[in-house]
């Protein structure tokens, strides 16, 4: 088996150590999820009656092997099944996630979410922003190569429009009465494990391929 993938599924034990310590999500200035409207950041055909849902934290190591087999499987199948992306920051145990989530709203709020969401989940990128102690000076950057307009990006960043579709996509993945942990998958609201979605090397396009495939044939 591929060694990072070795190294990512331990720190998914450290993830779940985490999760079991923590009792509740809370923003950056101590609000519960519990209020707003959940984001809705969607991608490929959006009129299918296929919809896989991702439920994301952008520190997160396993997220972030993930991110290139789901752009993928995007390519793959956005004339047949609609994509959406939803916030799911595990703050307790990734100190820069509500901060990745704020940037990609805030670019959101002109027009650029996956674009954003991308760059934050690249490699080269990623491995920048999440182990700094102060990441906003790289969400300057992105935000500029982005062609984004940097001053409204940063009072978005820092606005509480931005927190609070964080919190609403908190709450609503709490109404889904599964365990917090990313990423995790939905497919028409049915919970699908991430065994489903991976092969000996790590995330596989055929893997997901064999579960939509399943799902499309059953909804046509």
């Amino acid at each position: 088996m591929d060694k990072r993938f070795l190294a990512i599924i331990g720190v998914i034990v450290v993830i779940f150590a985490g999760i079991l310590v923590a009792n509740n999500h809370t923003s950056t200035n101590g609000s519960s999820a519990n209020s707003g409207t959940p984001t809705n950041h969607v991608t490929g055909d959006l009129t299918s009656k296929v919809t896989l849902v991702e439920y994301g934290d952008y520190e997160c190591p396993v997220c972030e092997s993930y991110a290139a087999t789901v752009q993928q499987v995007q390519q793959k199948y956005g004339a047949t099944v609609k994509f959406q992306f939803r916030n799911l920051p595990l703050s307790q145990i990734h100190p820069n996630a509500i901060a990745g989530a704020r940037a990609a709203e805030a670019a959101d709020m002109q027009g650029k979410f996956w674009q954003m969401h991308d760059l934050l989940y690249s490699q080269s990128a990623w491995q920048d922003w999440s182990t700094s102690s102060n990441p906003e000076p790289f969400f300057w950057t992105y935000a500029s190569q982005l062609g984004l307009n940097v001053a409204k990006f940063k009072t978005d960043f820092a606005g509480a429009a931005a927190n609070n579709r964080i919190q609403a996509d908190l709450a609503a993945f709490s109404k889904t009465g599964e365990q917090e942990a990313t990423p995790t998958f939905f497919i028409n609201g049915k919970y699908y494990a991430n065994s489903n979605f991976v092969d000996s090397n790590g995330p596989s396009v055929d893997a997901f391929s064999k579960v939509l495939d399943a799902v499309l044939k059953q909804n046509p």
